[in-house]
């Protein structure tokens, strides 16, 4: 179970981003141009397969995240806005993109990011269309958006791409559109989320008659276990549900899982790649789903009605990041380009295990970058993505 912390390292936390703008910079100079997934040995450039590049819009995320935290009117505010306009233009193809269930991730990063800095209605019209085209992986047998494996899968982690359905149903006043996204939001709540919090990665459906069959995995130990990355994923979705539509049964959800990880995770906040993992693999942590994890505690705890629980994830987010900073930033290794180690790609396929990965750079920077801009005590803010 985590110890949380009651106070936040301003300093700590200031200091880190400082470093992952380093690092990014470094990394767009030493090869431009270029979206990488995962390290290997420390290295992003390399062999190693990247499958359907649904991390492209992080890196380009991440430079949106620097731009809005320097100063205005800076070199340095400018430097960044112009890198990521050059890093996000060249994904607005990807709007029509059907293959993939990942528009979210891609486009909620980027365009959504710079519309909100220029209300330019050309971004609005990307993202929008980001939102239709997702939702054509709707399967009425079934209700569910299925993911890029088959029409008969279900991941956990589409939960992090339905915001942009919801974005585009809410931009454009479509009601289908918004009774798709909530409709596979509860889909995935009923199969997916079991009753202690813990959550399935994949659900398997009969394609004729859209019956449920079984939980299933691509990346946890097993079906039945709860992959620490899918989890994140599920904490910081379903309060993405809740923030677009006010149903109370998605902030239920989100805090079961949350309070799952809480009360699974180890001491320092960083869990183990799967919480029912084999004795063999257990001492094999995933940075990034503690990184995921601290970012939707932050959001959480600005919705809740409680507000000691609201400050106990507060807490716990804070320690979180805490244990990211102190002890799994590349800082001091000069051969290491990434900022966070310790994530993991894909245990089975032995890719990007113990290495940095992208959605753990992202969403550790969007992490500090709210600490240090929110309070749940002065700030009720929410945060809708």
């Amino acid at each position: 179970m985590i110890q949380f912390e009651p106070e936040i390292d301003r300093s700590l936390f200031e200091e880190t981003l400082q470093f992952a703008k380093r690092q990014v910079r470094s990394l767009t100079e030493q090869n431009p141009g270029f979206y990488p997934l995962y390290t290997q040995d420390g290295k992003w450039k390399h062999d190693g397969p990247a499958w359907t590049h649904w991390c492209d819009g992080f890196l380009p995320g991440m430079m949106w995240i620097f731009q809005r935290t320097e100063a205005e009117d800076s070199s340095e505010k400018d430097y960044w806005k112009q890198k990521a306009i050059e890093y996000s233009l060249p994904l607005e193809p990807r709007q029509f993109d059907r293959d993939v269930h990942d528009l979210g991730f891609i486009f909620l990063s980027t365009y959504y990011r710079w519309y909100q800095l220029t209300r330019e209605p050309r971004l609005n019209d990307v993202l929008v269309q980001a939102g239709k085209t997702m939702a054509l992986r709707f399967r009425e047998k079934g209700q569910y958006l299925c993911s890029f494996v088959g029409d008969d899968s279900l991941f956990i982690d589409i939960m992090m791409n339905v915001g942009v359905v919801f974005y585009a149903a809410r931009e454009t006043n479509d009601r289908k559109l918004r009774d798709i996204a909530i409709r596979h939001a509860l889909t995935t709540r009923r199969y997916l989320v079991r009753g202690d919090g813990s959550t399935a990665h994949e659900g398997i459906f009969d394609t004729e008659t859209g019956e449920f069959l079984r939980s299933s995995t691509q990346q946890g130990q097993r079906g039945d276990s709860s992959w620490s990355r899918g989890l994140a994923w599920s904490m910081y979705g379903f309060g993405s549900c809740y923030e677009y539509t006010r149903d109370p049964r998605f902030l239920q959800t989100a805090q079961a899982c949350a309070d799952y990880f809480l009360t699974h995770t180890n001491a320092d906040g960083v869990p183990p790649w799967d919480f029912q993992a084999s004795p063999e693999t257990r001492k094999t942590v995933d940075t990034s789903a503690a990184a995921i994890a601290a970012g939707a505690l932050i959001r959480l705890c600005r919705m809740l009605p409680d507000p000691v629980k609201g400050f106990y994830y507060w807490s716990c987010a804070l320690k979180i990041l805490k244990s990211l900073c102190l002890d799994h930033t590349a800082r001091g290794d000069e051969g290491w380009e990434g900022i966070l180690k310790g994530g993991v790609y894909h245990i089975h396929k032995n890719l990007g295990v113990n290495e940095s990965v992208m959605w753990g750079e992202y969403f550790f920077c969007e992490a500090l970058e709210s600490a240090l801009k929110f309070s749940p005590v002065n700030d009720k803010k929410h945060l809708v993505v």
